[in-house]
């Protein structure tokens, strides 16, 4: 009875997210007195989840899985849950895995909690903490169903290394034509750069950058720092950024460690999507601006003059501890 949790991959490499999950599985699998088993669909070098505490790994290989489909993924992820007799099964918080662990949870009639940030609060009864009113409060959900599903919010738990390796087993799951009805016909996406819902550091712009052409320091502040870039809703509505960079309650949520504003105001909309992140830093010309009152530091001043010198001094200090 193992605890099992699914390893997401992309371009045969395990995401960071994967880490970050089999590092929660493993300080579950301690709580229970157990071991951790991890799913992996068409991944890369399974050995690298025995530093994250995996104990065993079931391998699928199958073309048709190439590209994510849900109900396919959750059927092949229950297979495994049944065969390893796992009581409790650990997702991340990705769009994929919020899409699949549903349809995971129907199949093998389990709870789920989603957003959850910590290790159990007790497993007999099973108790975990979540959070609520989009980040802005907690609550303790109590499961008692026999399985339970647990979706791991991004950047809640960090990644913790264990000595010790990960065995390796292939795993067939039967699928069958129905799990695939709906299919994914093209996928097109940026692959050189930081995801949003990878990156521990995010750089958003708003409409205080003025126009799409002085976009580049956002770029060059992200490069500097190894983080992803975002923009608010009135920047992707009017064409300044695509819209796979809109973050906020009606674009993509953020749960990064570090979320850097420049020249966003603050909307309520804005600030419920990222606000799960650890440290929130504002730049912007208008002291009051909203953003201040939800920011753990703030910089009034022109974000032209201080992203470049902020730039400058970051740049300074990688070179200084290179």
């Amino acid at each position: 009875m193992s605890v099992l949790v699914y390893t997401e991959s992309e371009g045969q490499k395990f995401k960071k997210a994967a880490f970050e999950v089999a590092s929660y599985a493993k300080g579950v699998a301690t709580m229970l007195g157990t071991t951790v088993t991890a799913v992996s669909i068409n991944g890369g070098d399974s050995s690298e989840l025995g530093t994250y505490g995996v104990d065993k790994v079931l391998e699928i290989k199958n073309d048709k899985l190439s590209t994510f489909n849900a109900k396919a993924y959750a059927d092949a992820i229950k297979q495994a849950a049944v065969q390893e007799g796992a009581k409790v099964v650990v997702v991340s918080s990705t769009a994929d895995s919020k899409f699949l662990a549903p349809l995971l949870a129907v199949h093998l009639n389990a709870g789920y909690a989603s957003n959850v940030v910590e290790l159990p609060e007790s497993v007999s009864p099973f108790k975990v903490k979540r959070t609520a009113f989009t980040n802005k409060a907690f609550n303790v959900t109590e499961m008692p169903t026999d399985v339970k599903v647990i979706g791991l919010s991004n950047n809640a738990f960090g990644l913790k290394e264990n000595e010790g390796a990960a065995a390796s087993d292939a795993f067939d799951p039967s699928l069958s034509d129905g799990d695939f009805g709906v299919q994914v016909t093209a996928v097109d996406k940026a692959t050189d750069k930081v995801s949003i819902a990878d990156a521990e550091i995010v750089v958003s712009g708003g409409r205080g950058l003025k126009g799409p052409e002085n976009w580049g320091m956002i770029e060059e502040l992200a490069d500097v720092l190894g983080a992803a870039t975002a923009c608010s809703k009135p920047v992707s509505d009017m064409g300044w950024r695509p819209h796979s960079e809109h973050v906020g309650q009606t674009g993509k949520p953020v749960a990064s460690n570090l979320y850097i504003a420049v020249g966003v105001s603050g909307a309520i909309q804005h600030l419920a999507g990222i606000n799960a992140s650890k440290v929130k830093v504002v730049i912007n010309n208008d002291p009051e601006a909203p953003f201040f009152k939800a920011a753990d530091y703030g910089i009034v001043g022109d974000a032209f003059e201080v992203v470049p010198k902020l730039i400058e001094k970051l740049k300074e200090f990688k070179s200084n501890n290179a």
